[in-house]
Formats: C-alpha cells, structure tokens, sequence
C-alpha cells in the first residue's frame, strides 16, 4: 500500500469531538489568562493591573475571562495558587530522597530562600497576597501548599532526638518554624539585596539548627506541658 493511501485511511487524531475541542479551547483559555495575569500581577502589582490589560494581552475577550473568573480577586487567587503550588513542588523536590534529618532541613531551607527570591513569588506571594486574599484567606492556601512540607521536616528533626512528642506539640513545633520561615521570606523579600539577606536568613536559622542538634547529641529532656508527653 503506498504511503498517500495509508495516510487517507488513517484516522485524523488532532480532530477532536465537539465536546473536547470545547475543553481544549477552554483549558487553553484559563493558561492564557492566568500565564498574563502572573505576568502582570508580579509586574505592576495587584491594584494597577487591570482586567482589560490582562484581556488584551492574553488575546481574549472579557467575557471568557468572566466565564472562568468572578473578578480580579478571583484570578490573582488561581495566580496565587499556581505560584505557591510551584515553590511547594520545587521544595519538595529538593527534599526527597534526603534522608540526613539536618541535611533535609538544611536543604528545605535553601530550596525556600531560593523561592522567596523569585521575583513573581516575591511580589505575588508575600507582597500582595495578604492584602489582597486577607489574613486569614492567604494562611489558608499557604498552608495548603507549603505547610505540610515543613511539617514533615520537623517531624525528621525531632525524631532524631529521644522524644516522644503528640501530634499537637509537633504541630506547635511546626507552626513556629513555619512562622520563622514566613517572616524569614518577607525580609528577603523587601531586602534591597534579596541575595544578601537570604545568606543571613540561612546563616541564622543555621546556627539554631546546630543549637538543637547539639541538645540532641547531649540527650537533653524536653519538658512538655500536656501530660502523658514523654521528654525522654
């Protein structure tokens, strides 16, 4: 059979069903805004980006912007999602497969001060996200996406001590690392030299990871404030 009459009897694949090219196109329609917005956002900020400019630039009408989106707030949030999902990824990713309790917390932290000095990160994330989401909204999908991979550092840390600590103390442990880290991330990012900062940032919670190794090595006792808690 020669090639031409191959070809014609082939199925054409890159046609899709009514109901897929539908899906494709809508899919294709979301990156395109999102993929502007991120554009946009990191660039000139939440406030002095405007749904037109992201319209215009992702060649898409208002309309296929509000099918997907209820408003502005709405897109900055998927934006926001989409670049904390990333760091997270990235974190995690540079966590896996370590197995050295202080070599994963050391390298979760450089993975994160890496992060924070993304410019879209920087600005989406931990410049605008909390005015724009709110408080309480911004924990909520940071913790979503970035929490639990602190969780289980602190976990690997602790468990190299002679402690048994509960689930709530772990997670005090946690929330307090995580919060260092957090404030850790606004000074890089507000730094006039991010690359400076984040070498002081990683110096200093360095140094407190050799504090607490050096009380594990000594077999020191945590004194836990619920009861049934075992220091030792």
């Amino acid at each position: 059979m020669s090639k031409s009459a191959a070809k014609r009897l082939m199925p054409k694949v890159s046609e899709l069903p009514g109901a897929s090219r539908r899906q494709h196109y809508s899919s294709g329609t979301k990156r395109s805004l999102t993929k502007e917005a991120r554009r946009l956002f990191s660039l000139n900020g939440y406030v002095a980006t405007s749904l037109d400019a992201v319209v215009s630039g992702a060649e898409v009408t208002k309309g296929a912007l509000y099918h997907h989106y209820n408003g502005k707030a709405a897109l900055f949030e998927a934006v926001f999602e989409q670049v904390e999902e990333e760091a997270a990824l990235s974190i995690a990713s540079a966590v896996k497969g370590v197995r050295d309790p202080w070599e994963k917390a050391t390298a979760g932290l450089q993975a994160f001060l890496t992060v924070v000095q993304d410019p879209d990160y920087r600005r989406i994330v931990i410049q605008e996200g909390p005015s724009v989401l709110g408080y309480e909204r911004f924990r909520e999908q940071e913790e979503r996406s970035s929490f639990a991979i602190v969780v289980e550092i602190v976990k690997n840390v602790l468990s190299a001590g002679p402690w048994e600590l509960d689930e709530p103390m772990v997670e005090t442990f946690s929330r307090i690392f995580y919060g260092a880290l957090s404030s850790a991330g606004e000074t890089v990012a507000d730094a006039p030299d991010p690359e400076l900062a984040s070498a002081r940032v990683e110096a200093a919670v360095g140094f407190l990871l050799l504090g607490l190794r050096q009380l594990v090595d000594a077999g020191v006792e945590f004194e836990s404030p619920d009861p049934g808690v075992s220091g030792s």
